[in-house]
């Protein structure tokens, strides 16, 4: 997910008369939900793909090597032509996974920030930087199971209308 567009979505939500209503929070809440599974998603999928092209290229190098020992030049040069392209995917697969570890930090802090508006009295806070009052812890579980619903609610909707997609319905 592009933060940029998770921003904008969540001042969306708590765009309301200069204040940010209780419902705007709850609705931000469940999207910053959405936002951390998928981050997660992405991440064991990049971790993954790192892992396979970490395989790739440590067959490539053992197969130049093997083809050098033989003294195949031909294959060697192919087997390092692969080396380097699975050695590239990997670097770029790593800087990958970092971008997607601090936006997960980001989405967790924004959770945060935008729980302790959701918990502040009377249900709305003043635009600007939030401040983290004391939290209720019970009536942090609560807000947190509904959120967890409403986020499941909301991918397994995504995904019911990707798989209408794929049917052509």
């Amino acid at each position: 997910m592009v933060l940029d567009e998770l921003r904008a979505r969540l001042e969306r939500l708590l765009a309301t008369q200069g204040q940010r209503s209780k419902a705007g929070l709850h609705e931000a809440l469940v999207e910053l939900k959405v936002a951390r599974a998928q981050s997660r998603d992405a991440l064991v999928a990049a971790e993954r793909e790192l892992e396979a092209q970490q395989r790739q290229l440590a067959d490539a190098e053992r197969r130049g090597k093997l083809a050098l020992d033989i003294g195949d030049q031909e294959t060697a040069r192919i087997a390092d032509e692969f080396a380097t392209k699975h050695r590239e995917r990997a670097a770029l697969l790593t800087r990958k996974i970092d971008v997607i570890r601090d936006e997960l930090s980001f989405i967790e802090r924004e959770y945060q920030s935008v729980a302790a508006a959701y918990r502040a009295p009377g249900g709305t806070v003043a635009p600007g930087p939030m401040v983290e009052p004391d939290l209720d812890d019970q009536e942090l579980r609560n807000l947190e199971t509904r959120a967890d619903r409403d986020a499941i609610e909301k991918a397994v909707q995504a995904q019911l209308e990707i798989l209408k997609r794929k049917m052509g319905k």
